[in-house]
């Protein structure tokens, strides 16, 4: 485990690193930075979505967001019409009695219909990344409607100008109410409300002078309001339409009419809503030989980024793309993890709303655990509202196991404890002692807290479980191998952080005499007594190997049992979803086996992902193409363990990165052509300490910004530790070599562009 406190800045001679073994004395070099060569409207250029079809659903249309506001593009079902759906992340409902995925349920809001006057004979349209706008051209019958659309990157307005032909002058633009009421009551889900829950009374429309109202009162007080406004200038049309919320109080009307009414022209609407996007893809940067998986990893940076922000709820399952689904709410046995994973390595910590909403309603962590053990322990349910609620399941939801006549006929206990090691890879990529401290110390003790109240010591001497469930297994088991993988990686998080703390001596007892992983002929089991025996597509009972990397295909003594027990869970296909891929590629990134890392994303891309990039089981969800970027991640960049590994299981030929964020707060660019690693570049935020692995063959040079020799010691072969104080930097490349510094996008042979082109 790596030492969380550590920040040990090195002089520039190395006066700590005692036999160290220096780089020779090499020629300065005069090092420009690492930028330059990207032409960036033309670079993302080639992964915009493209449409020369008419989408026809969720899964096949362009969508845009800010985090809270977000829209969905595709036909009106059975319509001549093109819908515009209008959803936002913190309308919700607010009835807990009934539960998280009813009473707390995100609700649907409704949506326009863009109605021309002729037929629908073609469209052409282009989802713009650099831009983050949707245009193109709607053609029918009677003319033409060119049209361009945004989701303010910062405001609650959407915005759809509209330039019609002639003969299209007359369209319509319609708005539709939705039944305020949870998704999962979809007939089509076969699941039955909790008795006495109906839907909320229907949304009343009212006009405002030139703004026009959709008012949606709630049974249990406040209100959602969607506010539109048209304005036409000469023959363009724009329309404005915003969504405020409120509760329990109904202010919701003033703030939706102050949104479109406060309207300046659309170009320096535009002008502010480029310039966060700009900036937000300038944050980091990463080109691939294979054109098509580098176009889907760009698309994920622009989901993540029109699906999260900081302050804005934790997404649920289907973003702020809300539609029908048995999947109203935000699940924590998953789906949030794989969520967030990869806005570390792309730089976009600004999106971290997980460290956020744990900070912010930790009293409703505390409060859903069960009565006797809320003085010390934190937990959350398998599914909460954005305030972390889960409503009818309150202290019975997992964490009442134990009491007897309480338990929960699946009590998944970890879901907390593998949320915080979000927030711990959000303190590890930017040491930041305000993570460290005020949030994953404090809930940490408290989750593992918990744990501590049902560990039981053995006949054996060991330390045990009772029955808990791993996600999603379908069986309980004692001694479970989520609970333990998590139960070990918390207690020694909390030595590495506080190693003097009141209950230090606990956690080491814990560390020294937990039982250990059930293991049989097969590898990993579920816990004690079940094996894994059926097709299942969560890996759970492999978070020791990936992503807490505390079994590592680094320790020899391991790596048949990891090899043993990923193949026999991926063996069993049944059950296998899109995530099961995406957990198979990291974990062949960690065994170094680029090729079958590459083969599993190919197989999810092949298999799952939609024409749009989304992602479907029994309905709308996002986490699994945001993770694959994550296992992209892992193939170009490996950080655990104070070792920043770079290019660990890289299968193509050429690879470009710059300001992709490592554990330590360091920033690597790095460029490899044919095969072979140029140079890297690092530069330190926090002066941690610095360990690279390279793959760079024979002697190397170490130089700073001035093209200066720095000191430097060999680990091993292939692993140096550099002396980098905070905010210098480093440049590794052979010594004979003096490379181009420059980053620009690697060749790519030309793929099929996403979208329906």
């Amino acid at each position: 485990m790596a030492d969380l406190n550590r920040r040990t800045i090195l002089s520039g001679a190395l006066a700590g690193l005692a036999g160290a073994t220096l780089a020779s004395p090499a020629q300065a070099l005069s090092m420009p930075t690492a930028q330059g060569g990207i032409d960036w409207p033309r670079f993302l250029a080639g992964s915009d979505l493209i449409w020369r079809r008419v989408p026809q659903t969720w899964y096949e249309g362009p969508f845009l967001g800010n985090g809270f506001l977000g829209s969905g593009i595709y036909a009106e079902p059975g319509r001549n019409a093109i819908r515009f759906n209008v959803q936002h992340t913190q309308v919700q409902d607010h009835r807990p009695e009934f539960g998280s995925l009813f009473g707390l349920a995100r609700l649907p809001i409704g949506y326009f219909t863009l109605e021309p006057v002729g037929t629908i004979t073609a469209l052409d349209w282009r989802l713009d990344l650099w831009n983050a706008e949707l245009r193109g051209t709607l053609t029918t019958s009677k003319g033409s409607l060119s049209l361009r659309a945004v989701v303010h990157s910062v405001r609650s307005l959407l915005i759809v100008e509209v330039t019609p032909s002639e003969g299209e002058r007359a369209f319509n633009w319609v708005f539709h109410p939705a039944k305020a009421v949870s998704p999962r009551t979809d007939p089509v889900f076969g699941r039955e409300p909790p008795a006495g829950y109906t839907a909320n009374p229907p949304a009343q429309l009212h006009t405002s002078g030139d703004v026009k109202l959709s008012v949606q009162p709630l049974h249990a007080g406040g209100e959602h309001v969607t506010a539109w406004r048209e304005v036409t200038r000469g023959s363009v049309r724009t329309l404005y339409t915003s969504v405020a919320w409120s509760h329990p109080t109904k202010t919701a009307v003033a703030q939706a009419q102050r949104a479109v009414r406060a309207v300046v022209p659309l170009s320096s609407f535009v002008r502010d809503h480029q310039a966060w996007w700009h900036t937000f893809y300038q944050r980091s940067f990463l080109s691939i030989s294979d054109s098509r998986l580098q176009s889907f990893y760009w698309i994920q940076l622009y989901k993540v980024a029109s699906a999260a922000r900081r302050d804005a709820p934790v997404m649920a399952t289907c973003g702020p793309w809300l539609e029908s689904t048995p999947w109203p709410a935000t699940w924590w046995n998953l789906n949030v993890q794989l969520e967030y994973w990869l806005i570390h390595g792309s730089n976009h910590l600004e999106l971290d709303a997980v460290t956020y909403a744990l900070d912010k309603f930790r009293q409703n962590l505390r409060d859903q655990v069960a009565a006797p053990y809320r003085a010390d322990s934190y937990g959350i349910p398998r599914t909460t509202d954005m305030t972390l609620l889960n409503g009818a399941g309150t202290g019975t939801s997992g964490y009442a196991v134990g009491i007897p006549g309480k338990t929960s006929p699946t009590p998944e206990v970890g879901n907390l404890t593998w949320a915080l090691h979000n927030v711990w890879l959000s303190y590890r990529h930017t040491m930041d002692p305000r993570i460290l401290n005020d949030v994953l110390f404090p809930l940490l003790r408290g989750a593992i807290n918990y744990y501590l109240h049902f560990l039981t010591r053995g006949s054996d001497g060991k330390l045990h479980l009772p029955f808990t469930f791993s996600p999603e297994y379908g069986e309980n088991a004692p001694d479970c191998t989520y609970d333990l993988s998590l139960i070990r990686w918390g207690c020694a998080t909390l030595l590495a952080t506080a190693p003097d703390d009141a209950l230090a001596g606990r956690w080491r007892d814990v560390l020294a005499t937990l039982t250990p992983y059930p293991v049989d002929a097969n590898g990993y089991m579920i816990g004690a007594g079940v094996p894994f025996a059926k097709s299942h597509r969560h890996y759970s009972h492999l978070l020791q190997v990936y992503p807490l990397y505390e079994i590592t295909w680094e320790q020899p003594e391991n790596r048949a049992l990891i090899e043993k027990s990923l193949n026999h869970w991926i063996s069993f296909e049944g059950a296998l979803q899109g995530y099961s891929f995406t957990g198979a590629a990291s974990i062949s990134a960690q065994m170094l086996r680029g090729d079958k890392a590459a083969f599993y994303l190919g197989e999810l891309l092949r298999r799952f992902v939609q024409p749009n990039t989304m992602y479907k089981e029994s309905g709308p969800v996002i986490e699994t193409p945001l993770s694959a970027a994550q296992s992209v991640h892992d193939m170009l960049c490996q950080s655990w363990g104070d070792v920043i590994r770079v290019f660990p299981a890289v299968p193509w030929p050429d690879v470009a990165i710059q300001n992709f964020r490592t554990q330590g707060a360091f920033l690597l660019s790095a460029s490899r052509t044919s095969g072979q690693t140029r140079w890297l570049r690092v530069l330190s935020e926090a002066g941690a300490r610095c360990v690279i692995r390279h793959d760079i063959a024979g002697a190397i040079a170490v130089r700073n910004a001035q093209g200066r020799d720095l000191p430097y010691r060999h680990i091993s072969p292939d692993t140096i530790e550099i002396a980098l104080p905070r905010g210098s930097e480093a440049v590794i490349h052979p010594a004979a070599d003096r490379p181009d510094f420059t980053i620009s996008p690697v060749p790519t042979t030309p793929s099929a562009p996403w979208g329906l082109p």
